[in-house]
């Protein structure tokens, strides 16, 4: 039989694992929440022990806790920033809406881990007077999630989708040379440089960046200071912006203490725009690697214009077939950060009462898991498929072929004229360049107009321009 201790807090006594750091209430917590198996991931532990750090340093500064005992509290907060006190966080992430268990867990073991640290001083660590001073859950938490969520997109999706970006960019000028069809509607379009796609998809992910970091700055101001309903009530009126000053020279980030506390607790607006920033970048992400999976489909009865890295078997029964998997790992993840983007906007909307978001909890999960998909998948995509991409000679055989050729005439033919030829080749099987030498236009006009580098770019001489 596992060997327990007895603790009580203000509802009573019960028994606790006796090597566990944590105390009563975090025990009612793991009793109450028997939902999911879920934990808070370690970026927001990360966040929550240098809040609960930085609070011990500025307590002692402003000469609310004495210095032995702020240096403690410091000490073990630091050990749980560091995940050495992971084991000791074992409340579900379903629980109360504003994370009051977790709040009052960490309390709990960084007030015994504290005072294992003092030893033989003898002093008393409380969780709530001492480790909790100054704060509540109401701000802490919300500013954990800030916290540990502007972190995971500066340390985790903008260098991953900056290498993604390097590699689009990489391909744009490697495959500058390759002209083949474009295609809108699925249909035969004009002439492009497969370069110019892949540009294209280099800008996405350039966008993709400076959304992120957008989504950085709407988490950057916190709710700190606020305590239980926006007031700042038991909260020296300088502590939370020595926090925050402290939290930003650890980081990196511009931390600041929110201007409107009651905005900053009672809402998750700010939470629910940057999560609206990653679905624009996972909407991106799917658009370049289903643009890449369609021209790499085949490799004979697809389009075939792209070779992609074959890095696994596609079949149990099939011999030889190759399957574009890091493109569907890449778009099932993108699937899952637009469904997290649907419960980070429901905690926002329907979490809301009054002075307080009561969905703290979830919309902060979904957050940080969102990040994390974001860019392992890019990052992923980057290396193992974007990387090793190669161009077949497909595009450029069809070219010739194409349809929409025929649009190159227009300035000289019209559009309806040019319609008809389009129609004329696509039943007679023969090309735009040969039906338009057969109503005499002549070889040196075609050489030009029909030129497909020259259709890839503005041009005055095909459409007649005299210049200025």
């Amino acid at each position: 039989m596992a060997k327990t201790r007895k603790v009580e807090d203000s509802m009573g006594e019960l028994e606790v694992p006796a090597d566990a750091y944590y105390g009563a209430s975090t025990m009612r917590a793991v009793q109450n929440f028997p939902i999911s198996g879920i934990r808070f991931p370690r970026r927001f532990i990360h966040a929550l022990g240098l809040i609960k750090k930085a609070a011990a340093e500025v307590n002692a500064d402003l000469g609310l806790l004495d210095r032995d005992l702020a240096g403690a509290i410091a000490t073990a907060a630091q050990e749980v920033a560091d995940g050495k006190l992971d084991e000791q966080f074992p409340i579900d992430i379903y629980q109360t809406g504003s994370g009051t268990s977790t709040n009052t867990n960490a309390n709990e073991v960084i007030a015994y881990r504290a005072y294992e640290i003092l030893g033989e001083k003898g002093k008393t660590v409380h969780p709530n007077d001492h480790v909790n001073k100054c704060q509540s859950s109401n701000d802490v938490i919300p500013t954990a999630i800030h916290v540990a969520c502007a972190l995971a997109l500066k340390e985790e999706l903008l260098p991953a989708l900056e290498q993604l970006r390097k590699e689009l960019e990489g391909k744009s000028r490697n495959f500058l040379d390759v002209i083949k069809t474009g295609r809108t509607h699925l249909q035969d379009a004009t002439p492009i440089r497969l370069g110019q796609e892949f540009r294209g998809y280099a800008g996405q992910a350039e966008e993709s960046a400076r959304r992120a970091g957008q989504a950085i700055a709407e988490l950057e101001v916190v709710a700190l200071g606020g305590t239980a309903v926006g007031t700042g009530i038991n909260a020296h009126p300088d502590f939370a912006g020595a926090v925050c000053r402290k939290l930003a020279a650890w980081t990196g980030l511009d931390i600041k203490e929110t201007r409107n506390h009651f905005h900053a607790q009672a809402t998750l607006d700010a939470l629910v725009a940057a999560h609206g920033a990653l679905k624009t970048v996972a909407v991106s992400l799917w658009k370049i690697a289903s643009d890449v999976r369609l021209m790499g489909s085949g490799p004979r009865a697809g389009i075939g214009e792209l070779n992609l890295p074959e890095v696994q078997p596609g079949s149990s029964i099939m011999p030889g077939k190759v399957n574009p998997v890091i493109v569907e790992s890449l778009t099932m993840a993108v699937a899952r950060v637009l469904g997290n983007d649907v419960t980070v906007t429901v905690c926002g909307q329907s979490g809301s009462f009054f002075e307080l978001n009561v969905m703290m909890p979830l919309a902060g999960y979904a957050s940080l898991e969102s990040i994390s998909l974001l860019a392992n998948s890019a990052r992923n995509f980057a290396t193992r498929s974007v990387a090793g991409l190669e161009a077949t000679e497909r595009g450029p055989e069809m070219v010739e072929r194409g349809l929409m050729l025929g649009t190159a005439l227009t300035p000289i033919i019209g559009y309806d004229e040019a319609a008809k030829l389009a129609k004329e080749a696509a039943r007679s099987g023969k090309t735009i360049r040969e039906l338009a030498r057969e109503r005499g236009i002549d070889e040196k006009t075609l050489a030009v107009v029909l030129d497909p580098a020259l259709m890839t770019e503005p041009s005055a001489e095909r459409v007649g321009g005299g210049g200025g």
